[in-house]
């Protein structure tokens, strides 16, 4: 089968305020180890827990709504007239960029050893520091100076950030290693094969659908401890790019013309996809638990499901009603994802810095969730003040 139309490109209000939504609870459940007494239902499942806590449902929606921007930044990219194999090497490099970062977050959750010469907070800083030098946006210029300008900073951001490496030890003394992905980590790699599989199948709807399907069988596989050494080679054994590519079909079903599917029929085949992907997770609970630490096909199934009703909601709500105004105090996350992303980093190693605390009452729960929600929103509105001064992270 294969797409006989072009996709269309212009921002989509509804992905971006998926995608704000979704930014905006990952910030307040990052936030909650900061409190006491947080409802179980709202914290992330342990490892052998067979529990689908609020919490586990965020990192999978935003590789959902990660899926379906692919095609419509790819096909973009295809109207300019760029060749695959510089949009393969756009990939790789954004690709790369995510691991770099995911990788440098992750090892300073282990800590900062005194012999590093700086606390963990100033690291963070500079490791921030170094990120926004190299990925900034930085203005469009003929200008040559200018242009020198920007390059150097790049460049000192790479200093700072190999120095950084160089130095590194954690609270037990051991060098920067790879402990895991990250969550940026994870969505790099996710996104890397996902990509390329969109770039060269995606005039073909029927093969995009059994790419989606493999990586489903491959989650089973790694469940079931089919895959034996290979598991991990992929991360999450395909669950998160079954995430991926779910949204990567949707973005094709909704985008294809008036006169080969009408939108009340789209609307009907999402919908019916989403309630019966639900009913596959609670019919494949018999085999497996709902784990996300495990990745287990029913937390796949079920998550994939709520994305997709959920993404239903707000497309009917923003792109049908024209409601997108009521989500524009939390516009910013949508549109600048990844610096909303990397403003906590910064608050916490500033409260660490300069001795901030709030009294306990505001730590502990139920004043302590209000607590997390204005967190979420001082940081997207710290993110919306830095695009206003020209800081925003694009990779």
């Amino acid at each position: 089968m294969t797409l006989s139309h072009s996709i269309s490109t212009p921002r989509i209000a509804s992905i971006d305020i998926f995608r704000a939504i979704t930014m905006f609870f990952m910030i307040f459940v990052n936030d909650l180890w900061s409190i006491t007494n947080v409802p179980h239902w709202l914290e992330h499942a342990a490892g052998n827990e067979d529990m689908l806590g609020f919490s586990d449902i965020v990192f999978p929606s935003f590789l959902f709504i990660l899926g379906m921007s692919i095609p419509l930044a790819i096909e973009k990219r295809l109207q300019k007239k760029d060749s695959k194999f510089e949009i393969i090497k756009h990939i790789v490099i954004r690709a790369i960029a995510l691991l770099v970062m995911g990788l440098f977050t992750v090892n300073t959750e282990s800590g900062v050893s005194p012999d590093t010469g700086m606390s963990r907070s100033v690291f963070i800083l500079l490791m921030l520091l170094g990120f926004f030098l190299i990925w900034n946006v930085y203005p469009r210029t003929e200008n040559k100076t200018a242009k020198y300008v920007y390059n150097g900073l790049k460049i000192a951001g790479v200093a700072v950030l190999l120095f950084l490496l160089i130095i590194f030890r954690d609270a037990s003394g051991e060098p920067f290693q790879k402990h895991w992905w990250g969550i940026l980590g994870l969505i790099g790699w996710t996104y890397l094969l996902c990509a390329i599989i969109y770039l060269f199948l995606r005039r073909n709807w029927i093969y995009l659908m059994l790419s989606c399907i493999a990586f489903v069988v491959l989650c089973i596989a790694g469940a079931n401890g089919w895959l034996g050494g290979f598991s991990g080679i992929i991360p999450g054994d395909g669950c998160f790019h079954a995430f991926t590519m779910s949204g990567v079909l949707l973005t094709l079903l909704f985008n294809k013309s008036e006169t080969e599917i009408p939108l009340r029929k789209k609307l009907l085949i999402a919908f019916g996809a989403g309630v019966a992907i639900l009913l596959l997770g609670w019919l494949s609970h018999s085999w497996w638990i709902i784990s996300k630490l495990q990745a287990t096909p029913t937390w796949l199934f079920l998550c994939s499901g709520i994305s997709i009703l959920f993404y239903i909601f707000i497309y009917w709500l923003t792109d049908m009603q024209g409601k997108a105004n009521w989500f524009n105090i939390i516009k910013p996350a949508g549109t600048a994802t990844l610096t909303c992303y990397l403003v906590p980093y910064l608050l916490y190693s500033i409260f660490t810095l300069t001795a901030f605390s709030l009294p306990a009452e505001i730590l502990t729960s139920p004043m302590g969730l209000v607590k997390c929600v204005i967190f979420s929103f001082v940081t997207i509105g710290i993110t919306a003040l830095l695009g206003k001064a020209g800081v925003k992270l694009k990779i």
